[in-house]
């Protein structure tokens, strides 16, 4: 079954009571009444008692009505709030399969250590990012993750957002970091921008993409989670000025690395071993030279199955983070080279002038080591088994023994893995990291290493429980402590809450001058072996002041006991000083970078030899690193708004829907929550400065009262901004708008807002109406704006389609008039033209013409007897034949009607004259031949010719003159010579 981890809640106003939530079937009843407020002032006693101390009556009639106890959803609204009736509400809302609680500022999550479908699906991520109030809602992460994105959309101050999520190991904070990973870059990604889709996309499945290679190269199943975070990792979801998810970038923490050489008892490497070892192809087996059948030193419980053992999933996360085939190839190498040299062991050296030999069976282990690892063979037994030690400018090579040979193995494996995460992490960034200039904003996630007690505790668990520290004061300093001091300051009558404060821890680990840790870095500088018992005896003589520190003067193993704000914990001094110098071999270095895999020689041929004393010794410790990384990232925390989630465990075997009370009192005294409760019951949650608050809510008063006077959101004195903000208050809880239940008189101070001496004091019952009346304004007048502006394009879109209009009438007209112009001055010069083309032709056709006159007078002379035979015409009604004397015959016959000429045409001459002068019917070698005067309309002309009748030989004028006849198509008119009719 997928472990599930419930998330906790960001650092918010205490919660109005809401409706019902989709997430759980049971309504919400009447809340209980808070602890009345007199005046701005609530006293607050708060009565802190354990489960075991007899219940009291008012406790014992909260508890009598056990059904109810499961509908408190705001832990706030529990009276009395004690340890046992907090305890009893997380119990019954646990049982009813309720896993998340407001407690004030806080959101209180419960591991259920088993899938609840549906709780975490898209369809619930849009209900609480589209409701106008998800606090109406039953409490869940996406209130907490809606209201870190609101902040930012709403540009309050301080703009960045950071979400803690806390907790001991198993509680489900990794779990917590993944929903809200996944909430962000579904809601922030959605976007209508076509050209930014596609960036869009890329980056939210980077983003998703980059936790299943995180968690399998720094989770491990421990004895208290299966996918617990060797890591701290804080992750910045970064935002641009729409608040659009445009990149992100991881910051990680001290890597428990040690983990790579050395496992304890039930628990198992990094995930990413096993996931090669079970998801592998036979063909990957083979080339990593891990078959099915060998078992490895470094790998153990491998039986052991867990829902994190997924390698395809791991390897596809690194293709959409752009980790071609050969890179991954190089990668996986690597990982299984280092699997082979867990299985190298030396054997013990009689003589120390000779180095320790390999066992028998360690061999191939050291040969297949080398091949992977893409080094010599003999060069890596070399650097493991002799090391290099330098005498002025001289190198002298001395034989390690063999457990100093063990030792650089592992420190080699170590040193490996180190480096190969350290490079993942920077490709990642550099895959999904915006450009500055691309973001303004951002939402941090942070999800470190949980609280840690095991049965043997070092160097790593000090870190790690260091780190928690750190967190719990951040929230202490940031909430409990300032809260109550900012209280006073600003004149609230306050009775402070008694809460854990573990400064004095803090000091007993960093504090200057003399802390575990500057004590542990002097001893590390220092040019000798350290001693266990001696470093033991120095930490009591400096410390023993320090009632947070103790020491077990009966036990034999050096150790000292640190009371944490979670309890103590004994850490074992044995090798600590070790693990803080944290020394690499040159020699190594120099084996890696002279690698023939690339990626291997990449990520340590630009690694620079640590800078050493003139002794040899690292000047950067452990602690150093790991200080100065925490400090950087409390000085982001403290510059963003922080938002806390306390995840709790409920059972310490990780059991599904146990309940132990033991362990989870435990937890809720450590990390203060009944504290919390207690101050967020009595106070005010919200605090915002006067020039602030008129600024944002000072359009309230514009707009719900006109004759109220003008609100001087831009004066300077405290006097005048605190006069004017109560005169913004008072018009508010006055107006009729404002919800009717919610109106108090004037003269009497409200429970719900007090004016401090610079600041606003509000409760959430108190911001949530002048948020709603706010929205409503904005929403009226940008309605108004939008009525304005749309008007004003109808008006500007009216006048410039009329302006349009005139332009287009004006452009046609006088197109249309250049056009009359430009065809009347055409036709005028056709007409022009035609005319005198018309008298051209009128005057050569009649000068083509016979003259009537000269056709009376001339004399023609005799034809010869040939010329008459072949071109004559028979005319039926004429006894004398007509001569044509050639072709074009132009003659049109003015006799009877019925006058029809024949011709029995044999030359070619005679044939094209008829063709082109008369219509001609032809049939084979015969043409009937008529006028066509009568179908064509044609006059009578002059009289009938007497003898022969010249014709001009040269090319007639008049139309289709000298068009040549095609006899397949009948053809009328050609070359036919009309004379006026003169008679």
């Amino acid at each position: 079954m997928q472990q599930l981890q419930p998330p906790v809640a960001v650092c918010t106003a205490s919660r109005a009571s809401g409706g019902k939530c989709a997430l759980s079937p049971d309504p919400c009843s009447a809340p209980l009444e808070a602890p009345g407020v007199n005046g701005f002032v609530q006293k607050v006693h708060s009565p802190h008692s354990s489960p075991n101390d007899p219940v009291e009556g008012e406790i014992q009639a909260f508890l009598i009505d056990e059904d109810q106890l499961h509908t408190y959803d705001d832990l706030t609204k529990v009276n009395p709030v004690t340890t046992s009736t907090v305890l009893k509400c997380l119990q019954a809302r646990y049982s009813a399969k309720v896993f998340y609680t407001h407690a004030g500022c806080t959101l209180v999550a419960l591991n259920p250590f088993e899938p609840i479908p549906d709780l975490y699906s898209l369809d619930v991520m849009k209900e609480y990012h589209g409701a106008p109030q998800p606090q109406e809602f039953k409490p869940h992460i996406f209130i907490v993750a809606e209201e870190a994105y609101r902040n930012v959309q709403g540009q309050l101050e301080p703009v960045n957002q950071s979400l803690v999520v806390s907790g001991e190991s198993g509680a489900g904070k990794t779990w917590t970091s993944r929903c809200l990973m996944k909430y962000y870059a579904t809601v922030a990604a959605s976007s209508s921008v076509v050209k930014s889709q596609d960036t869009v996309e890329r980056i939210e499945r980077r983003v998703l993409d980059s936790n299943p290679i995180m968690e399998a190269f720094g989770n491990a199943c421990t004895l208290r989670n299966n996918n617990s975070s060797r890591f701290g990792k804080y992750i910045q979801l970064q935002l641009d000025r729409c608040q659009l998810l445009v990149g992100a970038s991881v910051q990680t923490y001290l890597l428990e690395k040690t983990r790579v050489a050395c496992q304890l008892a039930n628990e198992r490497n990094f995930h990413i071993f096993y996931q090669m070892m079970k998801g592998a192809t036979d063909e990957q087996r083979k080339e990593w030279k891990m078959p099915r059948s060998r078992s490895f030193v470094w790998l153990p419980n491998a039986e052991k199955t867990v829902d994190e053992d997924c390698f395809d999933e791991t390897v596809e996360a690194m293709v959409h983070l752009g980790i071609n085939a050969e890179r991954q190839r190089q990668i996986f190498r690597i990982l299984a080279g280092i699997l082979q040299l867990g299985n190298v062991n030396f054997s013990f050296s009689t003589d120390e002038s000779q180095p320790c030999d390999l066992d028998e069976q360690s061999k191939d282990f050291w040969q297949r080591a080398a091949e992977l690892l893409c080094v010599t063979a003999e060069e890596l037994r070399t650097c493991l088994r002799v090391r290099t030690l330098k005498a002025g400018k001289q190198s002298v090579l001395k034989p390690c023994s063999q457990a100093e040979c063990s030792m650089r193995r592992d420190c080699l494996a170590k040193v490996i893995y180190a480096q190969l995460f350290d490079w993942l992490v920077t490709f990642i960034n550099n895959s999904m990291c915006a450009d500055k200039s691309m973001w303004c904003n951002f939402i941090g996630v942070l999800d470190v290493y949980g609280f840690e007690c095991f049965q043997i505790n070092n160097l790593e668990q000090l870190c790690i429980n260091y780190a928690n520290e750190k967190l719990q004061q951040h929230f202490v300093a940031h909430y409990l402590k300032a809260q109550q001091e900012e209280y006073v300051s600003e004149g609230l009558e306050w009775s402070f809450v008694k809460y854990q404060d573990n400064q004095r821890c803090l000091d007993l680990l960093e504090g200057s001058p003399v802390s575990v840790f500057s004590l542990l870095n002097e001893e590390s500088r220092l040019n000798r072996v350290s001693d266990a018992k001696t470093f033991m005896a120095r930490l009591e003589k400096e410390l023993c002041v320090n009632a947070n520190v103790s020491w077990d003067k009966f036990s034999k193993v050096p150790h000292f006991t640190v009371a944490h704000y979670a309890g103590k914990v004994n850490y074992q001094i044995e090798r600590m000083v070790e693990k803080n110098k944290d020394p690499v071999p040159p020699e190594l270095t120099h084996l890696l970078q002279k690698s023939d895999n690339p990626l291997l020689r990449q990520i340590f041929s630009d690694k620079e030899t640590e800078n050493t004393t003139s002794k040899g010794l690292s000047r950067v410790t452990v602690v150093s690193k790991f200080k100065n990384s925490l400090e950087s990232l409390m000085k982001i925390l403290h510059t963003t708004t922080p938002h806390y989630t306390r995840c709790i465990k409920p059972n310490p075997e990780c059991k599904p829907l146990t309940f132990k009370k033991e362990e989870v009192i435990l937890q809720l005294e450590a990390c203060g929550i009944v504290e919390t409760i207690h101050i967020s019951a009595a106070g005010f949650p919200i605090r915002i400065p006067f020039k602030s608050f008129l600024q944002r809510y000072g359009l309230i008063a514009k707009y719900l009262i006109f004759k109220s006077g003008s609100v001087d959101v831009e004066a300077d004195r405290s006097d005048t901004l605190r006069q004017e903000v109560e005169k913004l208050l008072r018009v508010v809880l006055q107006h009729k708008a404002f919800d009717p239940s919610h109106n108090r008189d004037c003269d009497k101070p409200n429970s719900w807002v007090h004016c401090g001496r610079t600041k606003v004091f509000l409760t959430q019952l108190m911001l949530d109406p002048l948020e709603d009346q706010r929205k409503k304004i904005l929403s009226q007048c940008a309605f108004s704006i939008q009525c304005c502006w749309l008007r004003f394009q109808r008006r500007r879109r009216h006048a410039r389609q009329r302006s349009a209009t005139l332009i287009q009438a004006a452009v046609r007209s006088w197109l249309l008039r250049r056009q009359l112009q430009r065809c009347n001055r055409a036709a005028a010069v056709i007409q022009t033209a035609w005319r005198k083309r018309r008298a051209l032709l009128k005057s050569l056709a009649e000068a083509e013409l016979d003259d009537a006159m000269d056709l009376a007078e001339e004399d023609l002379p005799a034809l010869n007897a040939v010329i008459r035979e072949r071109g004559s015409v028979q005319l039926s009604s004429l006894q004398e034949p007509v001569t044509v004397r050639g072709w074009p015959m132009g003659l049109a016959l003015a006799s009877a009607p019925s006058i029809t000429m024949s011709l029995t045409a044999t030359g070619f001459q005679k044939m094209m004259s008829v063709l082109a002068s008369l219509n001609v019917p032809s049939r084979r070698r015969e043409y009937k031949v008529k006028p066509n005067q009568y179908s064509q309309e044609l006059a009578s002309i002059r009289a009938q010719p007497k003898g022969s009748v010249k014709l001009h030989y040269q090319r007639s004028p008049l139309l289709y003159a000298d068009t040549q006849p095609d006899i397949k198509r009948d053809v009328t008119g050609f070359n036919a010579i009309l004379l006026e009719k003169t008679l």
